[in-house]
């Protein structure tokens, strides 16, 4: 399985930490994940109660004839962090005015799992400046080769 990833989240935010989370799902979300149908595109990462959620994630269904017929591709998915970890972001959600942000999906040992990123948003100058910086490197990177 080729890692499924948020390439708006690193233009968007400047992540400050990275963490791996376990991801809670149904068989046939496993299955479409697993063959790289997922879309990060406008997800988000919540904490409520002190439980961690991952919102708006589109799973399309496996197989689109054998899928329940309740089944929302869109729906709330809990993310699955050990109880130091989450108080140590509810901490640092509260205190700084931090958010969470899905970054890649991705399998391991089996597992599915989701690196989040404890981020601060950036400004339309710091914007700016990246895609500047990506520019200058590819006009380096075109002239040496």
């Amino acid at each position: 399985m080729e890692a499924i990833s948020n390439k708006r989240a690193h233009f968007d935010y400047e992540i400050l930490e990275t963490y791996e989370a376990g991801l809670e799902l149904l068989g046939t979300e496993v299955q479409a994940i697993k063959h790289g149908r997922m879309n990060l595109s406008s997800t988000y990462v919540l904490l409520r109660n002190g439980i961690p959620l991952l919102f708006n994630a589109d799973v399309p269904p496996y197989q689109p004839k054998n899928a329940p017929k309740d089944y929302d591709p869109t729906r709330t998915r809990r993310l699955l962090l050990t109880a130091k970890e989450i108080k140590y972001l509810t901490g640092k959600i509260e205190e700084k005015g931090l958010t969470l942000v899905p970054l890649k999906v991705y399998t391991k040992h089996q597992r599915i799992k989701v690196l989040i990123g404890l981020a601060k948003s950036r400004k339309e100058h710091d914007k700016r400046e990246a895609i500047k910086k990506r520019e200058d490197w590819k006009q380096i990177r075109k002239d040496v080769f």
